[in-house]
């Protein structure tokens, strides 16, 4: 028992060393849609909403997956550490899962006689070799491919489950618990399908001897595994939705003969991990028989082998059939429409290619197993750690991904994008033109040129971008949005409002839309509608501290004070430094009388407090200050106060400010406050 625990805490300690650099990288790519932009994990509860995840990004279809993340952001919000450490705890449950099926089937009637007496040091070094592979660095580093660690979870213990259940009197409890993981794996990733047909497999080949009898002494486990289809069927309902089936652009012929090279091509990272792309995209699409000749050749001589091995030599039949089965899912004749080939679909495949490696490595070196398995693991470890340091952040990520395949124009626009946010503007739009020659019909790369383009000041540039955007696909949201920006900064406004008008016609449920719709509509004039849009926007999203202060600054100018004050308080709630809606409230407080939600005490608090942070250098601040003081009845400070923010304003020559204080200065001398709480005297611009 104490070497198995030295056995255990060596596989924990070796993933650590591999992995101790991952745990800083950030959201990237599909990890943006599945945890920031994802509401349904922003609460545990009601857990239907949890189990309901949107059909972005991932998460679609895979309620587990969706449970999980939401945990971590009830722990941690969107700090990414938490995320990466749930992502390495569930891999190494998995490593020390494979470490006990190895073990196990090793010591089976069949193989103990050979292997028996090293059974322990080969799952050791199954387990170890798997585990800081390379190649499992997407599974495992890459947050939101959680699905695939995950499932692959599940599926180790649904067979792990078996062979104990098949060992134990008490097997009952152990076949349980192969449901339950069973089960749990259906509704973590759809590729679990294959995982009854697996379990039954291994029954046949290592445990009963024929699928006869594997059915007669164990029908009641696979009626129970064979039932968890039903519950992924049921989740796969809207699977077209999350790219994957028939009518996406991607025949079936077409795409099963792009899966022929891309198993090959996963067979050698396999065993030369190099290079290793983040996003294949559909780069390697094939579209002529011809072309896949030899990668097909490649794959019929290895399937006939398996067959032929099923009955001749079962363990290597076993094996072979884990890594096409369990890849048939993605790699056969139903289309992954934008991701062909993804690297973190190997993560179970692996494991069967790493016990092949290690017999072989046992058969040939002998006594000599250990250092090699050693020097293997330490190489292959490095190269884990040097590619974890790929994923730093979203920059290196991309722009690792354009190094080794620059004909990928999806990694040109996310390199793009990394290098709008990093403001390199030029070089991001030198990428997104690379994109759009690469594939003239990108509309998210005209869009996102566009937006960046509008960011360096080429407004009628960007606006031709947009505009062919939209030919490519008339019903892109987003892009109608981003126009709609363009069109206002360029004082268009009646275009701005009919082009944010058709974004939310496509997608009413995007927020910022709403709030510069909104926006735009206030500055038109039309501050009823704009109330409207800033309500919808809250009802999406309501922890928009923004639309709160501007909703609250509308609401004013409709004299619906007491709301208006309600909403300003939630701005603050939210963002306690938000200087504008401090202001804003305390202008509020001060000029409505305390009958109808006054505090002048309360508002010359608020008012010492921006006037701090603004160092008292705002004449807006200050004239809110003043504005307190008078309705405090501290005409003494108010009078100096408003003097000093006239000074301030005529210096930065602002004559219409002068004029407002001034008169609100008369008032002060005369001993009276101001009461006229829809004059705001720091207009809001969102």
């Amino acid at each position: 028992m104490k070497e198995q625990k030295f056995i255990l805490l060596l596989v924990v300690a070796v993933m650590l060393l591999a992995y101790q650099n991952s745990f800083t990288g950030p959201f990237v790519f599909d990890d943006v849609g599945a945890i920031p932009a994802n509401k349904t994990i922003r609460h545990l509860w009601p857990i239907g909403d949890v189990l309901s995840p949107p059909a972005s990004a991932g998460v679609g279809g895979r309620p587990v997956v969706n449970l999980s993340l939401a945990i971590n952001y009830a722990l941690g919000g969107t700090s990414v550490g938490g995320y990466h450490f749930l992502n390495l705890a569930i891999h190494i449950l998995a490593a020390l899962t494979l470490f006990g099926i190895v073990r196990r089937t090793l010591l089976q009637p069949s193989l103990r006689k050979r292997f028996g007496a090293v059974a322990e040091g080969l799952a050791l070094a199954t387990a170890v070799i798997w585990a800081v592979h390379p190649l499992q660095t997407e599974a495992v580093t890459y947050i939101s491919q959680r699905s695939e660690s995950l499932m692959g979870l599940f599926y180790l213990l649904t067979l792990y489950g078996f062979i104990r259940g098949t060992e134990s009197q008490g097997s009952g409890y152990w076949f349980i618990l192969s449901i339950d993981a069973c089960l749990l794996g259906m509704a973590t990733k759809e590729v679990m399908v294959t995982a009854p047909l697996m379990v039954l497999l291994y029954d046949r080949t290592f445990v009963a001897g024929s699928f006869r009898s594997a059915w007669r002494q164990r029908w009641r486990l696979y009626v129970g595994l064979g039932c968890t289809w039903l519950l992924l069927g049921y989740l796969i309902a809207g699977l077209h939705h999350r790219g994957v089936g028939y009518g996406l652009g991607t025949g079936w012929w077409e795409y099963a003969l792009t899966e022929s090279r891309v198993v090959v091509n996963y067979l050698w990272l396999a065993l030369w991990p190099h290079p290793l792309i983040f996003d294949y995209a559909m780069v390697m699409n094939i579209r002529h028989a011809a072309e896949a000749i030899p990668y097909a050749l490649i794959l019929v001589l290895l399937a006939a082998g398996v067959v032929v091995a099923l009955k001749r030599w079962p363990t290597i039949g076993f094996l072979g059939a884990w890594f096409f089965v369990i890849l048939a899912p993605t790699s056969s004749v139903v289309p992954i429409a934008y991701q062909p080939m993804a690297e973190s679909r190997l993560y179970l495949p692996l494991a069967a290619l790493v016990v092949l490696g290690v017999m072989a490595i046992y058969a040939l070196a002998g006594r000599r197993t250990v250092a090699v398995v050693t020097v293997l693991a330490v190489g292959l470890g490095v190269l884990t750690w040097r590619r974890n340091q790929d994923y730093r952040s979203a920059l290196a990520i991309w722009d690792d991904t354009v190094t080794k395949w620059p004909e990928n124009p999806r990694a040109r626009d996310n390199l793009g994008d990394a290098l709008s946010q990093a403001g390199k503007v030029k070089d991001a739009i030198g990428q997104y033109e690379a994109a759009v020659r690469l594939k003239p019909d990108y509309a998210e790369a005209y869009n996102n040129l566009g937006v960046t383009l509008a960011q360096s000041g080429s407004a009628p540039e960007a606006i031709k971008n947009y505009q062919q955007a939209l030919r490519i696909d008339p019903n892109y949201a987003e892009a109608h949005s981003n126009f709609a920006n363009t069109l206002k900064q360029s004082s268009r406004v009646p275009e701005a409002i009919e082009q944010y008008e058709q974004a939310l016609r496509i997608d009413p449920d995007m927020a910022g839309t709403h709030y510069n719709l909104a926006v735009t509509l206030e500055q038109a004039g039309r501050v009823q509608d704009a109330v409207g849009h800033y309500e919808h926007a809250l009802r999406i999203d309501p922890q928009m501290a923004g639309a709160h202060f501007a909703l609250g600054i509308a609401l004013m100018r409709l004299s619906r004070h007491q709301e208006a004050l309600s909403h300003f308080d939630q701005a603050l709630r939210l963002k306690p430094d938000y200087v504008e809606a401090q202001n804003g409230l305390a202008w509020l407080l001060a000029t409505l009388p305390p009958t109808e939600g006054g505090d002048p005490l309360r508002a010359v608090a608020l008012a010492q407090q921006v006037c701090e942070i603004t160092d008292n250098r705002s004449p807006m601040c200050l004239d809110v200050l003043a504005a307190a003081y008078a309705a405090a009845g501290r005409f003494n400070d108010a009078i100096p106060t408003a003097q000093k923010a006239i000074d301030l304003a005529r210096s930065a020559g602002q004559p219409q400010v002068v004029k407002g204080i001034e008169a609100r200065l008369q008032l002060y001398r005369a001993g009276r406050p101001y009461r006229q709480p829809i004059a705001v005297p720091n207009p809001h611009n969102p």
